[in-house]
């Protein structure tokens, strides 16, 4: 029985990942460092934390990590005031769902990214909670992040069903225990091992319904009986 839905943000309800990909890329070639063809990937679900300190130690960015998470921050904000790269058909997915369960958001995103990106798309109202994986210890694919928006949910982990687009964060919301939809992303898609973990496979965010959490959840039960 699936009591709360729990939502990825980048890549499900933000077509981000490229963005994210060429703001870090513009940032690191500006400041001397070596950037690679992995880098994005490697990134991908890492809290700000974790991904700040990969491009002081990895990619060679000579600023402190703080400081490289503050300036992609701002730049992120910037292009989010300029266009909020919603993905079509994101909105209405997310309404479908909070008709009938309570939703949260757990997110590798920065809360600032986080708060600007749900004001700017009227979608903060339908989102009971948000956790950014600033405020856990872990980030993807550690299921930190999911169990905190549980527990924030006051639902059991097992009783959530997760929407979720990466490798990292389809074994982060599995590693929960939660019920997986993943709609993976055609731009990153996740390998054959991270799509085996999830319950149900989308093509895209418009055929995401109540009838297909219930049949993830039904599924993912199934799978451990």
């Amino acid at each position: 029985m699936i009591e709360a839905v729990i939502f990825d943000l980048d890549g499900v309800i933000l077509e981000t990942e490229e963005l994210w990909n060429e703001v870090r890329k513009g940032l690191a070639l500006e400041r001397g460092g070596r950037w690679s063809d992995s880098a994005q990937a490697d990134m991908m679900g890492m809290s700000s934390t974790e991904w700040s300190r990969y491009m002081h130690d990895v990619v060679g960015v000579p600023d402190p990590p703080e400081e490289i998470n503050r300036e992609v921050v701002r730049r992120m904000a910037e292009r989010y005031a300029e266009q909020l790269p919603l993905i079509e058909g994101a909105v209405e997915a997310v309404k479908r769902l909070a008709a009938r369960w309570a939703l949260g958001l757990a997110s590798s995103s920065n809360r600032r990214l986080i708060d600007r990106a749900l004001d700017l798309s009227g979608l903060a109202p339908f989102f009971r909670v948000t956790v950014s994986s600033e405020e856990v210890e872990r980030g993807k694919p550690a299921p930190d992040v999911y169990l905190e928006a549980a527990q924030r949910l006051r639902v059991e982990p097992e009783r959530c069903a997760a929407i979720e687009d990466s490798a990292s964060g389809i074994r982060s919301a599995h590693a929960a225990g939660m019920a997986v939809v993943a709609i993976p992303n055609p731009a990153f898609p996740p390998p054959a091992y991270a799509l085996a973990l999830a319950a149900v496979v989308l093509e895209s965010i418009d055929e995401l319904d109540p009838e297909t959490v219930t049949e993830a959840a039904r599924l993912s039960t199934a799978s451990t009986d």
